[in-house]
């Protein structure tokens, strides 16, 4: 079972993909036009289809919106078929791309067999409140722009990130920082708290958030 987006500007065509997903047990969350979806929570998908030809935000816009942000497989549902369209749409980092008028059996087909290769692939990724986690590379970027931090910055990020919304004292971030034991002034997590918010500032990110008297939590 898979959480998965259908962003369409035709109310008929979104009722034929929920009902077709959801006899693969899918929960299919749908959208006549972008701006119904909550960026919020646009990393929870697992799987985005995007209709191309929208009134307002089209889909080439808002995928390249999202893609720095999202990990997940992005299929474009249009009746452009042109080579150029299709460069276009796979070259702003769209997985697929599937021309109107389709047959159900090939819509839970594709979809399947993109979520069934994720599975398979999924990188090391963590997207979090709009910051991008490479874990094995210890990175954290900010549509596509690698953020400078330094080690222990980057530690604190990457716990806080993985705990998302649970809130955590000074004390307990030293110790999973640092391990049980360590000698560490737990006033060194202030100042590396601090030194994050001013580098996320930059991209207008504040994801770290001071619960008082108790300690700090990512939102």
């Amino acid at each position: 079972m898979a959480k998965i987006l259908a962003v369409d500007d035709e109310p008929d065509i979104l009722e034929l993909i929920k009902n077709s997903l959801q006899k693969d047990n899918h929960v299919v969350i749908t959208a006549v036009n972008v701006d119904e979806v909550d960026l919020n929570n646009i990393t929870d998908y697992d799987l985005i289809l995007l209709d191309v030809m929208m009134s307002g935000i089209d889909g080439f816009t808002f995928c390249r919106k999202i893609r720095g942000i999202v990990d997940c497989p992005i299929l474009f549902l249009t009746a452009k078929t042109m080579e150029t369209d299709i460069m276009n749409g796979l070259g702003l980092g769209a997985d697929d791309y599937i021309a109107k008028p389709f047959g159900t059996g090939e819509l839970r087909a594709r979809v399947n067999a993109h979520l069934r290769r994720e599975q398979r692939e999924r990188h090391s990724i963590l997207c979090a409140s709009g910051a991008r986690f490479d874990l094995s590379a210890k990175e954290v970027s900010v549509n596509n722009k690698i953020i400078p931090l330094t080690k222990g910055e980057y530690n604190i990020c990457e716990f806080l990130a993985k705990n998302r919304g649970q809130v955590f004292s000074r004390d307990q971030i030293c110790e999973a920082i640092y391990g049980p034991g360590w000698e560490s002034d737990p006033s060194t997590v202030a100042e590396h708290i601090k030194n994050i918010r001013a580098k996320f500032a930059v991209y207008d990110l504040s994801p770290i958030s001071t619960v008082w008297g108790i300690g700090y939590k990512w939102l």
